[in-house]
């Protein structure tokens, strides 16, 4: 018996729910290696030094190849400690920006001017080369961005990379997180379902403890990513409530937007002996760990409804 066309019509359609989900894309560990690398090479990237300037127009230019938008926003500081203005940059990338929901992936992508956690005093006038505190973050969020490009999300994604989060004076918190504050004080209609902020996610020895604020902002958020990290094995998110730590999740909290900061901060343990030293260098990272934080961004983006 010959089927007719409605017939038919009706098998592929029964059919349709048990085509399997397609896998997230995969994370290159080495190509976020990479960009890691590549940003210590520029040297300290402290506000106003050259390796700042040269990593802006690097970060610019990558990110200008996979995202649909990309937006420069400069502001200026003034640091009356030492009595100079200088010129930072936050920069936005946005994917598939008519699309709502939408989420918020976002670091730091300055380091630290002075190493004054060094272990020789000698060293701590002395920028960082900051290959965990500062460029792991970016090279995951980096990687992300190559392969939004290549798979557009069912989501909207944004990317913000934050400038000026390390530049205060220990002790002064009103001068960190400058570039998420510039962010906050001039946003009034751009709140996206959450954020996700990174930073020091490159340790080789990864411990990833749920942070204490992003507990007390975003606690249902906390749970979804550490699920999804128990779920794929990955140890290192571990499931206990550590530090908490001030950073530019903070101020995004603070400015509605509910944010969890996914961060290896175990100092004073002798496993963070490298943070604000001269030692912030990528042999004390890890292509691994960069690749279990982004394999958990990728399944959230790809396969987690909101």
């Amino acid at each position: 018996m010959v089927k007719t066309i409605f017939q038919v019509l009706l098998v592929l359609v029964a059919g349709i729910g048990d085509i399997p989900a397609e896998p997230p894309p995969r994370f290159d560990a080495q190509s976020a290696w990479q960009y890691l690398v590549k940003q210590v090479a520029f040297g300290p990237r402290n506000p106003g030094s050259p390796g700042h300037r040269q990593c802006l127009q690097f970060l610019k230019t990558e990110l200008q190849k996979f995202a649909d938008q990309v937006i420069e926003q400069p502001f200026m500081h003034y640091d009356a400690y030492r009595g100079k203005t200088l010129v930072m940059t936050n920069l936005i990338a946005r994917f598939r920006p008519n699309v709502e929901p939408r989420i918020l992936l976002c670091a730091h992508w300055d380091t630290r001017p002075f190493a004054d956690r060094d272990p020789n005093p000698a060293n701590r006038q002395t920028p960082i080369p900051g290959a965990n505190d500062g460029a792991s973050g970016v090279a995951v969020l980096l990687e992300v961005a190559r392969i939004l490009k290549q798979q557009p999300p069912p989501i909207g994604v944004d990317i913000v990379l934050f400038d000026g989060e390390d530049y205060g004076r220990e002790g002064h918190l009103e001068e960190y997180f400058l570039g998420s504050r510039y962010f906050v004080q001039n946003n009034d209609r751009y709140f996206p379902a959450f954020a996700i902020l990174l930073d020091m996610v490159g340790d080789a020895n990864l411990q990833l403890p749920r942070e204490g604020f992003s507990v007390m902002y975003a606690p249902e958020v906390v749970d979804r990513v550490w699920r999804i990290a128990r779920e794929m094995g990955y140890s290192q998110f571990e499931d206990r409530i550590g530090l908490q730590v001030n950073d530019d999740h903070v101020i995004l909290n603070e400015g509605g937007i509910p944010t969890i900061n996914i961060i290896d901060f175990q100092y004073p343990d002798a496993s963070h002996r490298f943070w604000h030293t001269l030692q912030d260098v990528p042999e004390n990272c890890s292509p691994e760990s960069l690749k279990v934080v982004g394999d958990v961004l990728l399944k959230l983006i790809y396969e987690e409804p909101l």
